[in-house]
């Protein structure tokens, strides 16, 4: 089978490509996936810059979702049949022909979804609905905050919180060519971040804060974000988009402010509660199916076009979710 292959850890694509590998076949437990479609993630970027705990060894075969037909089952594993329409999360591996993924993360496409928009649900779609439910806990009426608001989860998030009842909803972008492209997924703003961005936010909300923000930049804008949140809000830690060291504030300022910080991992729910990720993984598809949620979609033809779609993402360019047809 062909599959996108990291060599060896880079800055950009100089050390990936497209390998023949032999075809995997699944294990006790797993299911073998034909797959049709898979998107593209920033966690591809940070598995290929050598990010401690994301490429489990070198060649590394990134795609942490996908979408296709079931192609076989491994011992212990009744069902989907083989032909069945699925999206699954595969955590690494996503990026080829054929894909293994444990069953108990793969979960049938309703019917009338195109693989396109299977495929970003998986990782984007799961990882904001987790972002809003049991790791940031959203309540109703909340002002929320979201970096990288432009993005496929940044686009997500806005289109499930105000499923959700949210109240305000401000995200952040890196340059002003972004703004339109979150504000047109739901944000009430957004706003480039900056020397300004804290006064912005605090003329937007009154003076109150933000009772959530959602943070993939790492502890880079930690400061702002403890400078903003209101007392008892929670600031939840996705992602370390810069890739530098991340350090945590003192824990006076927690308690001062009444403040909690968390980090969350989508890796993390799929290997210790999977089976709160196939749950949420069938929310969402069903809730694409009903016409509730959308994000952007860029479709990339080809695994030979796969680099190219990470380093866009790796210069912050393009709005939306990349999707690659395999």
């Amino acid at each position: 089978m062909r599959a996108l292959l990291f060599d060896e850890p880079a800055a950009d694509t100089s050390t990936t490509r497209v390998a023949e590998l032999d075809t995997p076949t699944p294990g006790p437990g797993e299911v073998s996936v034909d797959v049709r479609a898979a998107g593209v993630n920033f966690i591809d970027v940070m598995a290929r810059r050598g990010d401690p705990g994301y490429a489990t060894g070198w060649p590394f075969v990134p795609g942490l979702e996908v979408a296709g037909t079931v192609r076989a089952l491994g011992a212990g594993v009744s069902g989907p049949e083989v032909g069945t329409p699925v999206a699954a999360f595969t955590g690494a591996g996503g990026l080829a022909e054929v894909a293994v993924v444990p069953a108990e993360r793969v979960v049938e496409i309703p019917a009338g979804l195109s693989y396109e928009e299977a495929a970003v649900a998986p990782g984007t779609l799961t990882t904001a609905a987790l972002l809003l439910g049991p790791a940031g806990r959203l309540r109703e009426g909340d002002i929320v905050l979201v970096h990288s608001a432009a993005g496929g989860i940044g686009q997500a998030v806005a289109s499930l919180a105000r499923l959700k009842g949210a109240g305000l909803l401000l995200g952040t972008v890196g340059s002003a060519s972004r703004s339109a492209a979150a504000e047109q997924s739901g944000y009430d703003a957004a706003l480039v971040r900056g020397d300004g961005l804290a006064t912005a936010v605090r003329e937007r909300t009154g003076g109150r804060g933000v009772d959530l923000i959602l943070d993939p930049q790492g502890t880079e804008w930690i400061d702002t974000d403890l400078e903003l949140v209101a007392a008892g809000g929670r600031i939840v830690l996705f992602g370390n988009a810069g890739g530098t060291p991340m350090t945590l504030p003192p824990a006076g300022r927690l308690f001062g402010g009444n403040v909690s910080i968390g980090g969350f991992s989508i890796r993390g729910y799929a290997a210790n509660a999977p089976a709160l990720v196939a749950e949420a993984l069938a929310d969402v598809l069903h809730k694409v199916k009903a016409g509730d949620l959308s994000i952007e979609l860029t479709p990339v033809d080809g695994l030979d076009k796969a680099a190219e779609a990470q380093q866009a993402l790796a210069d912050g360019r393009g709005d939306g979710k990349y999707v690659v047809r395999v």
